[in-house]
């Protein structure tokens, strides 16, 4: 029989070469300083629209990592919703959506509250209203049992499957999650950052619940990087590096939960990813960043309501070309008051024609 990490003798009292991990960890303070020092210069309202960027694509790779596809408008407009932010109405929003919103959004704006098994219970049954995953029905709002066999990691056909990976016995999670929450709330000496990466490690070996593991690991890994950023605003998604890596990450928690209590290639890993992560900011912070200089570089300008509600859409993820009849639409007003705002910023050198005949539309000059 194969041993697992939780039947080491020493488990859990994790272990690490702190040369390497304390290294990396110096690279991603630096990193992480400097995203947040670019960020606190960007404005409330700026800042706000990153905030629901990040969250999005984070709410949307963390599912994604799982098989499982979103809806991007539902999951932008939910977040948008929660968080009282403007962005030109609302739509229905299917339930699992919001429940898996309303996890990520506990996680990361109540970064400070203690975890207990009933906000844990609360999350999972988020994920799964009515109980059911796809099509079947499953444990929710509480952990697992061993009812149909231990709860495996296997891959292969029926008949030839091969087991990855197989997490404590039921019996035995009480305890196991006892000392994780103990871990979380009470542990003052581990770095914030480096605790993040342990917890979402022994989250995923516990493996407490039926269903929904991974998703509630990255959410308390989101935790852990707000409470070490002392901050809700969430400036990149690690569940988006994680998605691009994949393979590489189940890897890695395959050869460390398959090995001793030594966690030092899967803590190198996680923080190799997370410096991705917050290098990769900058592809979904560039609208926010591209808003900021221009309207530095345009503040003294002369502009109407209507041409500076306009602007302020084109950075904030519009949809299509910029054209005379969207104008008067989104700004309610008469096809010639759109085009004379048009003509306007034209001469203005903000806008710029593209096109002719019906093709006509408008694009910002950086």
């Amino acid at each position: 029989m194969k041993n697992y990490i939780w039947q080491n003798p020493e488990y859990p009292n994790f272990t690490y070469d702190k040369e390497i991990v304390l290294l990396l960890l110096a690279e991603v303070k630096l990193k992480q300083g400097f995203l947040l020092g670019k960020m606190a210069g960007v404005g409330f309202e700026n800042n706000n629209t990153a905030l629901l960027n990040v969250l999005t694509e984070d709410v949307i790779k963390s599912s994604e990592i799982e098989g499982l596809k979103l809806n991007e408008e539902q999951v932008r407009s939910s977040i948008a919703k929660r968080l009282g932010l403007d962005i030109g109405g609302y739509i229905i929003v299917e339930r699992n959506v919001e429940g898996i919103v309303d996890m990520m959004l506990d996680a990361t704006q109540n970064y400070e509250r203690k975890i207990t098994e009933e906000r844990l219970f609360g999350w999972q049954a988020a994920m799964f209203p009515g109980g059911f995953s796809g099509l079947y029905k499953i444990i929710a709002g509480a952990y697992r049992d061993d009812k149909n066999g231990p709860m495996q990691v296997v891959s292969g056909a029926v008949g030839h499957e091969k087991i990855h990976y197989e997490a404590p016995p039921a019996n035995m999670l009480q305890k196991e999650m006892n000392a994780l929450t103990d871990y979380i709330n009470n542990d003052t000496e581990t770095d914030l950052i480096i605790k993040a990466g342990i917890v979402h490690l022994w989250f995923v070996i516990i493996h407490p619940f039926e269903d929904g593991n991974g998703r509630i690991a990255r959410a308390l890994t989101d935790m852990l990087l707000a409470r070490s950023e002392n901050s809700s605003n969430r400036f990149y998604s690690m569940s988006s590096q994680i998605k691009k890596v994949r393979k590489s990450y189940y890897e890695a928690l395959k050869v460390t939960q398959n090995n001793s209590v030594d966690i030092t290639e899967w803590l190198k890993w996680f923080l190799e990813n997370l410096l991705c992560a917050i290098e990769n900011s900058e592809e979904l912070l560039k609208n926010v960043w591209q808003k900021t200089e221009f309207w530095q570089k345009h503040k003294d300008l002369i502009l109407n309501e209507r041409q500076q509600k306009i602007l302020n859409k084109l950075f904030d993820n519009f949809e299509g070309n910029l054209t005379t009849s969207k104008w008067a639409k989104i700004c309610n007003c008469s096809q010639d008051t759109a085009a004379r705002d048009i003509a306007d910023l034209v001469k203005k050198g903000i806008l710029e024609k593209s096109g002719d005949g019906r093709a006509t539309h408008y694009l910002v000059v950086y």
